[in-house]
């Protein structure tokens, strides 16, 4: 497949700036996601969120990671269909997300029953894992 750029992306998710979280979406096949996040020094939460060492919140890359997960849906699901956060399981962070980082977001549907949906997600910096959570769903119409 070619990889999704930001105007498809933002066709499928509701969000819109400050709070898109996926640049772009390399892959989105048989219910496993590839995308990225540039991670830029002039995102709004760097001057609050420690001005003198900045770093990506945790919860901001659980929500990449859950705004990625519904790209394991990608064709799937009507227009005007919305994800919703449900549940996070079992998130860790290894290691610090920074200015220029370049965040892979890699998403694997686990099942999607009755609207309800989860997803094992990792992400990851220059190949090393910065986060890891299970992200828990549910679909609707928004």
């Amino acid at each position: 497949m070619s990889p999704i750029l930001i105007q498809e992306v933002l066709q499928t998710l509701p969000h819109r700036f400050p709070f898109v979280m996926v640049d772009r979406v390399l892959s989105a096949e048989d219910g496993v996601v590839h995308a990225l996040k540039n991670v830029s020094v002039n995102e709004p939460f760097f001057p609050g969120h420690f001005p003198q060492e900045p770093v990506m919140p945790g919860v901001l890359i659980v929500e990449a990671l859950a705004q990625a997960s519904m790209f394991c849906l990608h064709g799937q699901l009507e227009p005007g269909t919305v994800g919703y956060l449900a549940g996070v399981e079992g998130a860790r962070f290894r290691r610090k997300v920074i200015p220029g980082d370049q965040l892979h977001l890699h998403a694997k549907l686990e099942f999607l029953r009755r609207g309800l949906g989860k997803t094992t997600c990792r992400a990851e910096v220059d190949g090393e894992l910065a986060a890891e959570a299970t992200i828990l769903f549910a679909v609707a119409k928004g």
